[in-house]
């Protein structure tokens, strides 16, 4: 019999996914409220013009998320959760 040492740690035991929350939830610091868009971007030094890396926001903190990335000139736009099509430039 062979002996899983990572699996004994877990408290959930070998193969289970690791715990999370069950929606979605905004990606300010702190926040835990469920998210409602997805706010994409893109560091134009590290990603390909054409990638886009997503942070999630609830209604209050959509507008701040989308500053903070904006004033750094990665926010690229804001599309509802669950929209899974093209980026369209400016969309807010």
């Amino acid at each position: 019999m062979e002996f899983d040492l990572l699996g004994s740690l877990s408290p959930r035991g070998s193969g289970a996914p690791p715990a999370g929350p069950d929606t979605p939830q905004c990606s300010r610091k702190g926040c835990r409220a469920d998210a409602a868009w997805q706010i994409r971007w893109n560091n134009p030094r590290l990603h390909a013009p054409e990638r886009r890396k997503i942070w999630l926001a609830c209604p209050d903190h959509r507008e701040d998320l989308e500053q903070f990335l904006g004033a750094r000139g990665f926010w690229k736009d804001t599309v509802p959760l669950g929209h899974e099509g093209p980026a369209e430039e400016g969309r807010r």
